[in-house]
């Protein structure tokens, strides 16, 4: 409810100091308080409302009236839209509140749309950041979808809310499934090198990224929304959505683990394909992944499509699994210290058998004292007899049990500690002795342990690398967290601390304890198709082998779940449009559309079958986008933007640069072709936002960094001019507009971007009459709809609209100061006034000749297109045809550049350049000729040259008629054109003088009878008065017809004439004619004559440029 303030009179009614009668005021209530219901009783029915603070004088005696505050609630006192806050989010609850009190009286107009700071820090309290893919913190409310519910205040800690998420997310399928693999193979060392190398990576993105998530509120959205409000929507389109590709790859990656882990380790015979030969067990193997995959692929979509909250339930559980196998490894390691667990190798010679098919590691067994042969003799020979024709290798080399894990204090550490790189098909060897070699061809078929890949360092960093991602769940939960900034930087470095130091010792102790070709052994094929960590675990392996498969099923569910969101997340910024589709879900806001994409990218994952195939196209993506993490922090800190201000303090742009350098090397070591491919991906996104996406300003880096560029470049251009060689016209555009604000001439925008070519500055201006105060609305709408011409024509520069009291001194001001430092305009480009005749206001063509006068002065060069409406778009092909130029004075050689600039467009690119020049009586036209051609040569255009002689007659009598119509007309349109103040001028002196002539007869009334005049009337004096002006027109009539011409005037029509008959009669079919601009006269009384002579110059020709220069050169025969 609103408060009455009363003001009590002082002395009987009068305020102290002035007298002036004081009426009671009551401030607006807002209109959400009830208060309104008051007001009408309070003022009367019939009485009016007072608006504003319009005081008025009231009866001492009468009722106190009540003073209204009439605003409006989302206004500035200027009358500018409100915006929305930069840091909080407007509720409903916030837009009726209104101001109401005494203490801050001086500051209540300004109320609304500068809040009270007691209002500003409740809002900040009460603020939360909103669940991933759900609109953001920065953006107005929407009105279209649910009500929103109300949201709980996050409170989840350090260690719940981003360590364990991290830890789950890093450690997973990789460390399971192919650690014991990779550290086989490139041995301890090499090993340590490339978990050294990838944890490094982490380690400094993570810094990185802690200081750009704690330079401020960071609103769910994770990496996707750091990168893009740091280095801008198109950047952060791109690496957003590698970071989607990346994210759902990982989950064709993990459910791969999942099946391989089930179809190898649980349930071998529930493989639908059967491989009936050895060749072919690789075959069977990829075909049974892609089947079982789809259908877990299938199976998943639906669950987290039915219930997220599910698995979100799940992920504690999921998280159990993976801390339990963890420290089944490292019981497994202490206990291999007493008692090592049996898991015999056997070995033909030097080489690891496959230990599938046979029970004994024998080629014969004693049975009842008879010597009889094992189901490995089968394998290897043609026979079950002891005269059976067996392998050669087979018969030259004994059979040996080795142990598979022979313990931490065996010293098996320093066989292991190098690397063992093989082709494809090349068999797992140890250093026992063995006879006979290869043979390749027979090999393949035997049940030896072989490489199933070519092997070498870069493939396994690229296979090892997806096992340190995952740094980013902290930041993607940064809206559940009680305390984003002090829990993001700690939890994310203690994770992958943590994961990096388990990483570590997995290698040396993996290498410390299990035998070598155990080791390179990657499907347990030796030890009856056991998972080689599992044989490492205590109590069982069956530990690893249960835990490690919920840990792929959770990893997979999480990925299925998080990589929709943030494709909803993207599609809802609206910076791709093709997104738009993907930002709607159910009514709770689940991403149905973005889920059902993701299933199917990730199909295609399934279908490649492999996991050593599809990790390194995941650590492309994940690469690509901690690179750009690493350089919004290096951006950010060298450019000391003043809204840098992290509270993590432990970061450098050094590390920021090593982080990114690290990345990027990492990517093409993984696979340089696959990196390609990211990158050119990551491109295309780019440059697809930039040409079609939603312009949005984030305040982003780039930016900034572009804002320090522009900065630099402006202060080096302003030490010298341009040299001849780097100059280029940087136009100043001088648009017309109509009554509705709407271009006039959208052709000139066209000729712009033909002469320009997307090169050099342009300057679109614009004058309108009147003061900013009120024509400020007007002034936006036109720089909207010029902007809105430039980009339909694809003129690319700036739009500057100026209001000034006059146009004459608008343009003055635009030619003067448009511009930047050495980004100046250098020419002016204006259309030719072509009702300039019509026109009833002189001032139009007084005008255009004083910008000439000005560019003049300004030494800028002018362009004057006539016939502008006539020119080409740019969407026009002109054909065969000619571009003329008529040299007649030179002035810098603008008029040789033009037709050069225009030929690269491709409007006028089949045009030919012709070159004519003006010979007189005593000049030599052959040898001129020759000399342009050879400096044309000089200047490299090709262009034709037509030197025109032109013949010194005598001024014929059609000259002397026209130039002494034209002065007679001028002469006509100042007696015509009396201004209004002169009109009112002349009738107050005729009725002063016949008011005067009134009272001479009072005093004289015994005059004659001829001059009594007792009064005059109004018809009076009208007659009076135009008996007078017909006198005096008659007068002007005579003397018009008296005129003799001026004799400067008829040589200027003379040259008019003689040059525009030559030039229509050599170009009237050319499609553009350039001429050089007469200067105008020094003398403003021959302004108008100088327009004829222009209008007579340029007559008969249907495109025309006139081209003066602006004093200085502007191309040069020296390279």
């Amino acid at each position: 409810m609103g408060e009455r303030f009363v003001v009590v009179p002082v002395d009987g009614g009068v305020v102290a100091g002035e007298g002036e009668n004081l009426d009671t005021v009551e401030a607006d209530p807002a209109p959400d308080t009830g208060g309104s219901s008051s007001r009408s009783a309070a003022t009367g029915e019939g009485q009016e409302t007072l608006e504003d603070s319009v005081f008025e004088a009231q009866d001492p005696n009468a009722v106190v009236p009540i003073l209204e505050y009439n605003r409006e609630p989302n206004k500035y006192g200027d009358g500018v839209p409100k915006e929305n806050s930069p840091f909080i989010n407007n509720t409903d609850n916030d837009k009726g509140n209104s101001y109401d009190g005494t203490n801050m009286a001086l500051f209540e107009e300004e109320m609304d749309s500068n809040p009270m700071v007691s209002s500003l820090l409740n809002k900040l309290a009460n603020y939360t950041n909103l669940t991933q893919g759900a609109q953001e913190h920065e953006e107005a409310d929407d009105d279209e979808g649910p009500k929103k519910k109300t949201i709980k205040s996050p409170q989840m800690g350090t260690f719940m809310g981003v360590y364990l998420p991290c830890l789950q997310n890093i450690l997973g399928v990789i460390l399971f499934l192919r650690l014991t693999w990779i550290v086989g193979t490139a041995g301890i060392l090499e090993s340590l090198a490339i978990v050294g190398l990838c944890c490094s990576c982490t380690m400094l993105t993570a810094i990185s990224m802690s200081a750009i998530a704690t330079n401020g509120v960071v609103p769910a959205g994770g990496s996707y929304y750091m990168i893009s409000r740091s280095l801008g929507p198109e950047f952060g389109g791109a690496v957003g959505l590698c970071f989607y590709l990346g994210t759902t790859f990982a989950g064709s990656m993990y459910i791969l683990g999942t099946i391989e882990i089930l179809l190898t380790y649980i349930v071998p015979k529930a493989a639908i394909f059967v491989a009936e030969r050895k060749e072919d067990e690789v075959d069977a193997l990829l075909n049974n992944m892609r089947v079982y995959g789809t259908c877990c692929l299938a199976l998943m979509a639906v669950v987290v499509f039915v219930g997220v909250k599910y698995v979100n339930k799940l992920a504690l559980v999921f998280l159990a699994c993976v801390i339990l196998s963890i420290l089944a490894i490292y019981a497994g390691v202490i206990k291999t210290i007493f008692e090592p667990p049996y898991f015999p190798v056997c070995m033909l010679g030097n080489r690891t058998l496959q230990n599938h098919n046979f029970d004994k590691c024998l080629k014969t067994d004693i049975v009842d004292n008879l010597t009889v042969t094992t189901q490995l003799w089968k394998l290897f020979c043609d026979g079950t007899g002891l005269n059976a024709t067996c392998n050669k290798y087979f018969d030259e080399n004994n059979v040996t049990m080795v142990q598979g894990i022979p313990g931490l204090t065996s010293g098996v550490i320093s066989e292991n500690m190098w690397s063992k790189y093989g082709p494809l098909g090349m068999l797992v060897e140890n250093k026992l002795t063995s006879y006979g070699g290869h043979d390749p061809s027979q090999d393949v078929y035997l049940p030896y342990v072989a490489n199933d890949i070519t092997t070498f360092f870069t493939l396994l960093v690229g296979i090892y690398f997806p096992s340190v991602t995952g740094i980013m769940a902290g930041s993607n939960r940064s809206g559940d967290l009680r305390d984003a900034q002090k829990s993001i930087p700690i939890g994310t470095i203690l994770a992958i601390a943590t994961t990096s130091f388990i990483y570590v010792t997995c290698v040396v102790l993996f290498g410390a304890c299990i035998e070598g070709v155990l080791l390179r052994d990657k499907f347990g094929d030796s030890v009856k198709g056991n998972l080689v960590i599992g044989t490492l675990s205590w109590p069982s392996p069956w530990v690893i082998v249960i835990g490690s498969f919920f840990s792929c099923c959770g990893a997979g569910l999480q990925s299925l779940t998080g990589a929709p969101r943030l494709l909803q997340a993207i599609a809802r910024d609206g910076i791709v449009p093709f997104l738009q589709v993907f930002g709607h879900g159910k009514a709770n806001g689940e991403p149905t559309w973005a889920l059902l994409l993701t299933a199917g990218i990730c199909e295609i994952g399934i279908l490649i079958a492999s996991l050593d195939a599809v990790a390194p196209i995941l650590s492309m993506f994940f690469l690509m986008c901690y690179l750009f993490v690493n350089l919004a922090c290096a951006v950010q800190t060298l450019l000391r933007t003043p809204n840098w201000r992290p509270r993590f303090k432990y970061y450098h742009w050094a590390l920021s640069f090593l982080g990114m350098s690290l990345c990027l090397a990492l990517m093409f070591i993984s696979s340089w072709y696959y990196a390609i491919v990211a990158m050119a991906i990551a491109g295309c996104i780019y440059k697809y936002i930039e040409y079609r996406g939603a312009e949005k300003e984030w305040g982003d880096g780039i930016r900034g960094l572009s804002l320090n560029a522009a900065r630099y470049a402006l202060i080096r251009l302003e030490e010298a001019p341009p040299h001849t060689k780097n100059w280029r016209p940087q136009l100043l555009v001088l648009l017309n507009l109509d009554s509705d604000q709407g271009v006039k001439h959208p052709r000139l925008l066209s000729f712009t971007t033909q002469l320009k070519a997307g090169k050099g500055l342009t300057i679109v201006g614009n004058v309108i009459e009147g003061t900013y105060l009120t024509k400020e609305a007007e002034a936006k709408k036109a720089e909207q709809n010029i902007k809105s011409s430039m980009s339909a024509e694809r003129t690319k520069g700036f739009c500057h609209v100026v209001v000034s009291s006059n146009l004459r001194d608008g343009f003055s001001h635009l030619i003067q100061s448009a511009g930047l430092g050495g980004m100046k305009h250098n020419s002016v480009l204006m259309a030719w006034p072509g009702t300039w005749k019509q026109s009833n206001d002189p001032q139009s063509w007084r005008n255009f000749i004083e910008t000439i006068r000005e560019t003049t002065a300004a030494h800028q060069a002018l362009l004057v297109a006539k016939n502008v409406d006539s020119f080409p778009t740019n969407q026009d092909r002109l054909g065969e045809g000619t571009i003329d130029v008529w040299w007649v004075v030179h002035d810098g050689g603008m008029l040789m550049l033009l037709p050069f600039l225009l030929r690269q467009h491709k409007v006028w690119r089949k045009c030919k350049m012709r070159i004519f020049t003006v010979a007189q009586m005593d000049d030599n036209s052959i040898q001129m000729k020759k000399d342009l051609q050879m400096f044309l040569y000089h200047l490299r255009l090709d262009a034709e040259v037509e030197v025109v002689e032109m013949q010194d007659n005598d001024i014929s009598a059609f000259t002397y008629e026209k130039t002494l119509m034209m002065e007679q007309r001028s002469q006509m349109l100042k007696q015509m054109h009396l201004s209004r103040t002169e009109r009112e001028r002349e009738a107050q002196l005729i009725h002063d003088r016949n008011t005067a002539s009134h009272a001479t007869i009072n005093d004289k009334a015994d005059s004659g009878p001829e001059r009594v005049h007792m009064t005059w009337t109004k018809d009076k004096l009208f007659t009076e008065r135009n008996r007078n002006r017909e006198c005096n027109t008659n007068v002007a009539v005579r003397d018009l017809f008296n005129m003799k011409p001026n004799q400067s005037n008829v040589r200027r029509m003379h040259t008019a004439i003689k040059l525009n008959e030559v030039v229509v009669n050599k170009s009237q079919g050319a499609h553009l004619v350039l001429l050089n601009m007469p200067g105008p006269p020094k003398n403003r009384g021959g302004d108008e004559n100088y327009m004829e002579f222009l209008e007579v110059l340029l007559e008969g020709l249907n495109r025309a440029l006139l081209v003066r220069g602006g004093g200085r050169e502007v191309i040069t025969i020296y390279s």
